[in-house]
């Protein structure tokens, strides 16, 4: 499941300077820091801008990558002590903080998944969904689907998984079925509707959309880095070296297509069409600092989440912390 690699470190750089004669501009040590990563997944493309503008060796920072297979495997690899930081979304953390872990959530992506549907489609609205294969990334509990449920109880008056035939698969798996037809629409996370938007598809409904109907605005990020109390007060430096240097290499990534064409080996988009779609929603996704709004926001969609999942999804015992927040909590 995991592979440990070392590969910024703050250390190793400033001694490779000194032996060839070049005083290093470092800062003094922050120490290191251990952060799960899925291979190839969008947090790859950060990490690897980070080295190559290195914004780790600046700061003084030696960030030690694990590397993981699966989504799964970043909460696994935090709660065992495997990994300091993990990307997953906070309704995870809140869940886990109720059942006694104190974690501690920061945003790092707004970017959310949307319904797709290929361009000479018939399907122009939600209604159009009647009778049709949906595909649903995940299982029946997904929160996505859990909110598209609820949305279309709100808007049409009838939930989705009656009106339409949901298809249950791995977001890989869902974007080709529906590349080959075999499905009508697809809920996907946002890398594969990306993918997908550069590829012949467009989006029938984005789950921004679906959050603001069910009265969740300010929509807030969903996805962010997830860590221990216990480690922030051993390694509060190098958290807050490792969170500056992520904001540092998306302003890199918001403005710089030149940076996108040195990570595109681990995009790996199709065609040039694919990764500029890509692109296009990576950076719309950036977010910016978390405010009390956005608090106030993940609040409402901790109850709208509860209801609509019956406490599958978050747990009926989970109660909203503020805590949970890196800004609300700082």
């Amino acid at each position: 499941m995991m592979d440990r690699r070392q590969v910024l470190v703050a250390g190793g750089a400033a001694l490779a300077g000194i032996g060839l004669g070049v005083m290093p501009a470092f800062s003094a040590s922050v120490g290191s820091l251990r952060v799960a990563s899925l291979r190839f997944g969008s947090l790859s493309w950060v990490l690897e801008t980070i080295r190559l503008e290195g914004l780790a060796e600046k700061a003084g920072l030696e960030l030690v990558i694990e590397d993981v297979a699966t989504n799964q495997a970043g909460p696994v690899a935090l709660l065992s002590g495997e990994a300091d930081v993990i990307v997953s979304d906070w309704p995870w953390a809140l869940r886990q903080r109720g059942l006694g872990e104190d974690l501690k959530f920061a945003p790092y992506s707004s970017a959310l998944g949307a319904v797709m549907v290929p361009n000479d489609s018939k399907i122009a609205k939600l209604a159009d969904l009647e009778g049709k294969r949906l595909g649903v990334a995940g299982s029946p509990i997904d929160k996505s689907w859990l909110l598209l449920r609820a949305y279309s109880r709100n808007t049409l008056g009838k939930d989705m998984a009656d009106i339409a035939e949901p298809v249950y698969a791995a977001a890989p798996l869902l974007a080709e079925e529906l590349r080959a037809g075999r499905i009508d629409a697809a809920l996907n996370f946002w890398t594969y509707s990306a993918r997908l938007s550069g590829a012949g598809f467009h989006e029938l409904i984005g789950m921004d959309e679906v959050l603001k109907g069910l009265g969740i605005e300010p929509v807030p990020a969903l996805v962010g880095f997830i860590w221990r109390e216990e480690t922030e007060k051993k390694k509060g430096p190098a958290i807050a070296a490792f969170l500056d240097a992520v904001a540092k290499a998306n302003a890199i990534l918001a403005q710089s297509d030149e940076a996108w064409e040195h990570v595109r080996g681990l995009v790996k988009p199709q065609d040039d069409a694919e990764f500029a779609a890509i692109k296009a929603f990576y950076r719309a996704g950036i977010p910016g600092p978390w405010t009390s709004a956005q608090t106030r926001s993940a609040e409402k969609l901790t109850q709208v989440l509860k209801d609509a999942g019956s406490g599958a999804f978050i747990g009926d015992k989970t109660r909203f912390d503020a805590k949970l927040f890196h800004a609300a909590g700082s």
